[in-house]
Protein backbone atom coordinates (compact mmCIF):
# COMPACT_ATOMS: atom_id res chain seq x y z
CA UNK A 1 0.00 0.00 0.00
CA UNK A 2 1.80 3.35 -1.37
CA UNK A 3 0.90 6.33 0.01
CA UNK A 4 -1.29 7.63 -2.32
CA UNK A 5 -3.69 5.02 -1.11
CA UNK A 6 -3.48 6.00 2.44
CA UNK A 7 -4.81 9.81 1.27
CA UNK A 8 -7.48 8.35 -0.72
CA UNK A 9 -8.52 6.07 2.35
CA UNK A 10 -8.04 9.28 4.70
CA UNK A 11 -10.25 11.33 2.50
CA UNK A 12 -12.81 9.03 1.68
CA UNK A 13 -13.34 8.87 5.88
CA UNK A 14 -13.44 12.12 6.35
CA UNK A 15 -16.03 12.90 4.07
CA UNK A 16 -18.01 10.14 5.60
CA UNK A 17 -17.38 11.95 9.24
CA UNK A 18 -18.31 14.86 7.84
CA UNK A 19 -21.27 14.07 5.83
CA UNK A 20 -22.77 12.24 8.13
CA UNK A 21 -22.73 14.94 10.99
CA UNK A 22 -23.61 17.72 8.68
CA UNK A 23 -27.03 16.12 6.94
CA UNK A 24 -27.98 14.74 10.44
CA UNK A 25 -27.80 17.95 11.55
CA UNK A 26 -30.00 19.47 8.43
CA UNK A 27 -32.47 16.44 9.53
CA UNK A 28 -32.51 17.90 13.33
CA UNK A 29 -32.95 21.44 11.70
CA UNK A 30 -36.25 20.01 9.88
CA UNK A 31 -37.68 17.89 12.67
CA UNK A 32 -37.52 20.58 15.54
CA UNK A 33 -38.20 23.86 13.65
CA UNK A 34 -41.76 24.81 12.51
CA UNK A 35 -40.43 27.21 10.43
CA UNK A 36 -38.16 25.41 8.35
CA UNK A 37 -40.81 22.90 7.89
CA UNK A 38 -43.36 25.13 7.03
CA UNK A 39 -41.25 26.48 3.75
CA UNK A 40 -41.26 24.95 0.52
CA UNK A 41 -37.51 24.66 -0.05
CA UNK A 42 -36.98 22.17 2.94
CA UNK A 43 -38.97 19.57 1.73
CA UNK A 44 -36.06 19.50 -1.24
CA UNK A 45 -33.39 19.92 1.25
CA UNK A 46 -34.91 17.50 3.35
CA UNK A 47 -34.73 14.62 0.31
CA UNK A 48 -31.42 15.86 -0.42
CA UNK A 49 -30.06 14.95 3.06
CA UNK A 50 -32.05 11.72 3.46
CA UNK A 51 -30.10 11.00 0.06
CA UNK A 52 -26.89 12.06 1.30
CA UNK A 53 -27.13 9.99 4.26
CA UNK A 54 -28.03 6.77 2.92
CA UNK A 55 -24.85 7.67 0.31
CA UNK A 56 -22.40 7.94 3.33
CA UNK A 57 -23.81 4.69 5.05
CA UNK A 58 -24.11 2.37 2.17
CA UNK A 59 -21.70 3.63 -0.62
CA UNK A 60 -18.88 5.35 0.92
CA UNK A 61 -17.89 2.40 3.22
CA UNK A 62 -17.99 0.22 0.58
CA UNK A 63 -15.71 2.21 -1.89
CA UNK A 64 -13.33 2.25 0.81
CA UNK A 65 -13.48 -1.35 1.75
CA UNK A 66 -12.79 -1.58 -2.13
CA UNK A 67 -9.46 0.62 -2.19
CA UNK A 68 -8.47 -1.05 1.03
CA UNK A 69 -9.14 -5.11 -0.24
CA UNK A 70 -8.63 -3.94 -3.87
CA UNK A 71 -11.36 -6.40 -4.80
CA UNK A 72 -15.38 -6.77 -4.14
CA UNK A 73 -15.54 -5.97 -0.49
CA UNK A 74 -18.70 -8.33 -0.11
CA UNK A 75 -20.85 -10.96 -2.36
CA UNK A 76 -22.58 -9.96 -5.40
CA UNK A 77 -25.94 -9.67 -3.98
CA UNK A 78 -24.35 -7.05 -1.19
CA UNK A 79 -22.81 -5.50 -4.50
CA UNK A 80 -25.89 -5.42 -6.66
CA UNK A 81 -27.94 -3.26 -4.22
CA UNK A 82 -24.71 -1.07 -3.73
CA UNK A 83 -24.69 -0.56 -7.30
CA UNK A 84 -28.89 0.06 -7.11
CA UNK A 85 -28.50 2.46 -4.65
CA UNK A 86 -25.84 4.49 -5.86
CA UNK A 87 -27.57 4.84 -9.06
CA UNK A 88 -30.58 5.85 -7.77
CA UNK A 89 -29.45 8.14 -4.86
CA UNK A 90 -26.82 9.74 -6.88
CA UNK A 91 -29.60 10.50 -9.41
CA UNK A 92 -32.14 11.61 -6.75
CA UNK A 93 -29.34 14.18 -5.31
CA UNK A 94 -28.66 16.04 -8.88
CA UNK A 95 -32.43 16.57 -9.56
CA UNK A 96 -33.15 17.78 -5.79
CA UNK A 97 -30.43 20.32 -6.59
CA UNK A 98 -32.01 21.10 -9.61
CA UNK A 99 -35.80 21.63 -7.74
CA UNK A 100 -33.68 23.94 -5.21
CA UNK A 101 -32.65 26.29 -8.46
CA UNK A 102 -36.56 25.82 -9.63
CA UNK A 103 -37.74 26.71 -6.43
CA UNK A 104 -35.04 29.52 -6.26
CA UNK A 105 -36.25 31.55 -9.71
CA UNK A 106 -40.13 31.28 -9.23
CA UNK A 107 -39.15 32.96 -5.94
CA UNK A 108 -37.09 35.62 -7.38
CA UNK A 109 -38.40 36.10 -10.90
CA UNK A 110 -42.20 35.64 -10.14
CA UNK A 111 -42.43 36.33 -6.15
CA UNK A 112 -46.18 37.55 -6.32
CA UNK A 113 -47.42 34.26 -7.74
CA UNK A 114 -44.76 32.34 -5.61
CA UNK A 115 -47.51 31.18 -3.04
CA UNK A 116 -49.50 29.58 -5.70
CA UNK A 117 -47.11 27.99 -7.79
CA UNK A 118 -44.60 26.16 -5.19
CA UNK A 119 -46.82 24.77 -2.29
CA UNK A 120 -46.19 22.06 -0.35
CA UNK A 121 -48.13 19.68 -2.46
CA UNK A 122 -46.43 20.91 -5.92
CA UNK A 123 -43.08 19.96 -3.78
CA UNK A 124 -43.67 16.43 -2.85
CA UNK A 125 -44.81 15.81 -6.62
CA UNK A 126 -41.40 17.12 -7.73
CA UNK A 127 -39.78 14.93 -5.35
CA UNK A 128 -41.72 11.94 -6.63
CA UNK A 129 -40.83 12.56 -9.92
CA UNK A 130 -37.16 12.91 -8.67
CA UNK A 131 -37.86 8.96 -6.81
CA UNK A 132 -39.42 7.89 -10.31
CA UNK A 133 -36.73 9.36 -12.24
CA UNK A 134 -33.96 7.51 -10.12
CA UNK A 135 -36.33 4.39 -9.33
CA UNK A 136 -36.17 4.27 -13.54
CA UNK A 137 -32.83 4.18 -13.98
CA UNK A 138 -31.42 2.54 -11.64
CA UNK A 139 -33.88 -0.73 -11.89
CA UNK A 140 -33.27 -0.97 -15.54
CA UNK A 141 -29.47 -1.16 -14.88
CA UNK A 142 -30.07 -3.94 -12.29
CA UNK A 143 -32.66 -5.80 -14.41
CA UNK A 144 -30.33 -5.57 -17.52
CA UNK A 145 -27.47 -7.19 -15.04
CA UNK A 146 -25.17 -3.99 -15.96
CA UNK A 147 -24.27 -3.67 -11.90
CA UNK A 148 -20.89 -4.77 -10.57
CA UNK A 149 -17.48 -3.85 -8.68
CA UNK A 150 -15.54 -1.80 -10.62
CA UNK A 151 -11.79 -2.12 -10.07
CA UNK A 152 -11.24 1.45 -11.83
CA UNK A 153 -13.27 3.10 -9.29
CA UNK A 154 -13.12 0.35 -6.21
CA UNK A 155 -16.60 0.80 -6.37
CA UNK A 156 -20.31 -1.14 -7.17
CA UNK A 157 -21.39 0.93 -9.82
CA UNK A 158 -23.40 0.12 -13.23
CA UNK A 159 -20.43 -1.65 -15.22
CA UNK A 160 -20.33 -4.05 -17.86
CA UNK A 161 -18.16 -6.76 -17.79
CA UNK A 162 -15.47 -7.61 -20.26
CA UNK A 163 -17.55 -10.51 -22.03
CA UNK A 164 -20.90 -9.08 -21.58
CA UNK A 165 -21.92 -8.85 -25.63
CA UNK A 166 -24.38 -6.22 -24.95
CA UNK A 167 -21.91 -3.19 -25.49
CA UNK A 168 -24.17 -0.97 -27.77
CA UNK A 169 -27.04 -1.26 -25.82
CA UNK A 170 -24.88 -0.39 -22.72
CA UNK A 171 -22.98 2.28 -24.42
CA UNK A 172 -26.63 4.18 -25.09
CA UNK A 173 -28.21 3.71 -21.99
CA UNK A 174 -25.30 5.44 -20.10
CA UNK A 175 -25.38 8.16 -22.85
CA UNK A 176 -29.10 8.75 -22.06
CA UNK A 177 -28.94 8.43 -18.52
CA UNK A 178 -26.03 10.89 -18.14
CA UNK A 179 -28.08 13.28 -20.17
CA UNK A 180 -31.19 13.00 -18.55
CA UNK A 181 -29.52 13.37 -15.30
CA UNK A 182 -26.10 15.51 -15.01
CA UNK A 183 -26.76 17.24 -18.43
CA UNK A 184 -30.00 18.17 -17.42
CA UNK A 185 -29.57 19.33 -14.26
CA UNK A 186 -26.65 21.55 -15.08
CA UNK A 187 -28.65 22.55 -17.55
CA UNK A 188 -31.98 23.51 -15.37
CA UNK A 189 -29.61 25.30 -12.46
CA UNK A 190 -28.10 27.02 -15.09
CA UNK A 191 -30.76 28.60 -16.58
CA UNK A 192 -32.64 29.24 -12.87
CA UNK A 193 -29.76 30.75 -11.17
CA UNK A 194 -28.36 32.75 -13.93
CA UNK A 195 -31.96 34.44 -14.21
CA UNK A 196 -31.98 34.92 -10.51
CA UNK A 197 -28.76 36.82 -10.85
CA UNK A 198 -30.06 39.03 -13.60
CA UNK A 199 -32.92 40.05 -11.45
CA UNK A 200 -30.79 40.27 -8.71
CA UNK A 201 -28.57 42.89 -10.25
CA UNK A 202 -31.43 44.78 -11.81
CA UNK A 203 -32.83 45.09 -8.40
CA UNK A 204 -29.32 46.14 -6.88
CA UNK A 205 -29.41 48.81 -9.50
CA UNK A 206 -32.34 50.36 -8.50
CA UNK A 207 -31.33 49.88 -4.75
CA UNK A 208 -28.12 51.67 -5.74
CA UNK A 209 -30.21 54.77 -7.13
CA UNK A 210 -32.84 54.84 -4.70
CA UNK A 211 -29.80 54.29 -1.42
CA UNK A 212 -27.27 57.10 -2.97
CA UNK A 213 -30.43 59.82 -3.30
CA UNK A 214 -31.51 59.14 0.26
CA UNK A 215 -27.77 59.40 1.60
CA UNK A 216 -28.04 62.83 0.16
CA UNK A 217 -30.66 63.93 2.12
CA UNK A 218 -29.66 62.43 5.24
CA UNK A 219 -26.94 65.31 5.86
CA UNK A 220 -26.40 64.55 9.51
CA UNK A 221 -25.28 60.84 9.37
CA UNK A 222 -21.50 60.96 9.34
CA UNK A 223 -19.50 60.23 6.11
CA UNK A 224 -17.83 57.07 7.09
CA UNK A 225 -21.48 55.82 7.97
CA UNK A 226 -22.67 56.89 4.01
CA UNK A 227 -19.83 55.32 2.76
CA UNK A 228 -19.87 51.68 4.82
CA UNK A 229 -23.71 51.66 3.54
CA UNK A 230 -22.36 52.61 0.00
CA UNK A 231 -19.74 49.67 0.53
CA UNK A 232 -22.82 47.11 1.90
CA UNK A 233 -24.61 47.73 -1.24
CA UNK A 234 -21.46 46.79 -3.40
CA UNK A 235 -21.03 43.38 -0.70
CA UNK A 236 -24.52 42.38 -1.55
CA UNK A 237 -24.25 42.00 -5.42
CA UNK A 238 -20.97 40.29 -4.77
CA UNK A 239 -22.51 37.83 -2.26
CA UNK A 240 -25.23 36.72 -4.64
CA UNK A 241 -22.80 36.02 -7.56
CA UNK A 242 -20.77 34.07 -4.51
CA UNK A 243 -23.58 32.25 -4.00
CA UNK A 244 -24.51 31.53 -7.35
CA UNK A 245 -21.32 30.24 -8.06
CA UNK A 246 -21.14 28.26 -5.47
CA UNK A 247 -24.90 26.74 -6.05
CA UNK A 248 -23.42 26.10 -10.36
CA UNK A 249 -19.54 25.34 -9.52
CA UNK A 250 -19.82 22.90 -6.78
CA UNK A 251 -22.12 20.51 -9.21
CA UNK A 252 -19.96 20.83 -11.81
CA UNK A 253 -16.69 20.58 -9.59
CA UNK A 254 -17.61 17.08 -7.74
CA UNK A 255 -19.73 15.19 -10.58
CA UNK A 256 -18.44 16.27 -14.14
CA UNK A 257 -15.08 14.56 -13.43
CA UNK A 258 -16.81 11.41 -12.63
CA UNK A 259 -19.58 11.22 -15.59
CA UNK A 260 -17.03 12.76 -18.47
CA UNK A 261 -14.69 10.17 -17.19
CA UNK A 262 -17.86 7.05 -17.29
CA UNK A 263 -18.39 8.72 -20.70
CA UNK A 264 -15.21 7.95 -21.83
CA UNK A 265 -14.56 4.68 -20.98
CA UNK A 266 -17.27 3.67 -23.18
CA UNK A 267 -14.92 3.45 -25.84
CA UNK A 268 -13.30 0.01 -25.80
CA UNK A 269 -9.72 1.26 -26.50
CA UNK A 270 -9.39 3.74 -22.89
CA UNK A 271 -8.70 2.19 -19.54
CA UNK A 272 -9.31 4.31 -16.28
CA UNK A 273 -6.31 4.74 -14.57
CA UNK A 274 -7.15 3.52 -10.68
CA UNK A 275 -6.41 6.25 -8.78
CA UNK A 276 -8.16 8.38 -10.90
CA UNK A 277 -11.19 6.51 -11.05
CA UNK A 278 -11.59 6.74 -7.46
CA UNK A 279 -10.89 10.52 -6.79
CA UNK A 280 -13.37 11.08 -8.95
CA UNK A 281 -15.50 9.19 -6.74
CA UNK A 282 -14.40 10.91 -3.89
CA UNK A 283 -15.71 14.06 -6.02
CA UNK A 284 -19.06 12.97 -6.23
CA UNK A 285 -19.00 11.55 -2.59
CA UNK A 286 -17.63 15.19 -1.28
CA UNK A 287 -21.09 16.89 -2.86
CA UNK A 288 -22.87 15.20 0.06
CA UNK A 289 -20.37 16.45 2.23
CA UNK A 290 -20.74 20.21 1.29
CA UNK A 291 -24.59 20.06 0.23
CA UNK A 292 -25.94 21.29 3.94
CA UNK A 293 -23.12 23.81 4.19
CA UNK A 294 -24.02 25.06 0.70
CA UNK A 295 -27.76 24.79 0.61
CA UNK A 296 -28.82 24.91 4.15
CA UNK A 297 -26.11 24.92 7.63
CA UNK A 298 -25.10 28.30 6.43
CA UNK A 299 -28.60 29.71 6.56
CA UNK A 300 -29.90 32.52 9.12
CA UNK A 301 -33.10 29.83 9.11
CA UNK A 302 -30.87 26.93 9.69
CA UNK A 303 -28.13 28.46 11.96
CA UNK A 304 -30.76 29.70 14.27
CA UNK A 305 -32.46 26.17 14.46
CA UNK A 306 -29.32 24.98 15.78
CA UNK A 307 -29.06 27.42 18.68
CA UNK A 308 -32.60 26.54 19.66
CA UNK A 309 -31.63 22.49 20.00
CA UNK A 310 -28.50 23.18 21.49
CA UNK A 311 -29.96 25.62 24.13
CA UNK A 312 -32.64 22.81 24.87
CA UNK A 313 -30.29 20.58 25.15
CA UNK A 314 -27.68 22.84 27.60
CA UNK A 315 -30.43 24.63 28.98
CA UNK A 316 -29.02 27.87 28.10
CA UNK A 317 -30.33 31.06 26.39
CA UNK A 318 -27.51 31.41 23.94
CA UNK A 319 -28.80 33.50 20.87
CA UNK A 320 -27.26 34.67 17.49
CA UNK A 321 -27.87 38.52 18.21
CA UNK A 322 -25.99 38.29 21.08
CA UNK A 323 -22.74 37.66 18.52
CA UNK A 324 -23.49 40.71 16.66
CA UNK A 325 -20.43 42.81 15.35
CA UNK A 326 -20.24 46.41 16.13
CA UNK A 327 -19.73 46.66 12.51
CA UNK A 328 -23.14 44.62 12.08
CA UNK A 329 -25.08 46.72 14.32
CA UNK A 330 -23.85 49.98 12.73
CA UNK A 331 -24.79 48.66 9.30
CA UNK A 332 -28.35 47.58 10.59
CA UNK A 333 -28.74 51.28 12.28
CA UNK A 334 -27.31 52.45 8.79
CA UNK A 335 -30.16 51.01 6.83
CA UNK A 336 -33.16 51.28 9.72
CA UNK A 337 -32.14 55.03 8.71
CA UNK A 338 -32.42 54.61 5.01
CA UNK A 339 -35.64 52.72 4.91
CA UNK A 340 -37.59 55.02 8.09
CA UNK A 341 -36.34 57.71 5.34
CA UNK A 342 -37.64 56.64 2.11
CA UNK A 343 -41.07 55.85 4.53
CA UNK A 344 -41.41 59.15 5.26
CA UNK A 345 -40.93 60.20 1.85
CA UNK A 346 -42.91 57.90 0.29
CA UNK A 347 -46.20 58.86 2.72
Amino acid sequence: MNLLEIFLELVIVVIVVVSLVANLLVLVCFTCSAQVRAQVPGIFIMNLSFCNILITILNMPSTLLGVVKRQKPFGDHFCYTVSFMDTFLTTNTMLSMAALGIDRWIAVVFPLTYSSKMRLKNAALMVSYAWLHSLAFSLTAVLLSWVDYSPAYASCIVHLGDDDGSRGHFVVFTAVFHACTFALSLFILCFTYLKVLQVARFHCKRIDVITVQTLMLLVDIHPSVKQRCLLEQKKRKQRATKKICIFIGSFVLCFAPYVITRLTELSPSVKIDRYWGIMSKCLVYSKAASDPFVYSLLRQQYKKALFEVFNRILGTSYTLSAHSSPSDMENECCSQRVNNTLKDNCL
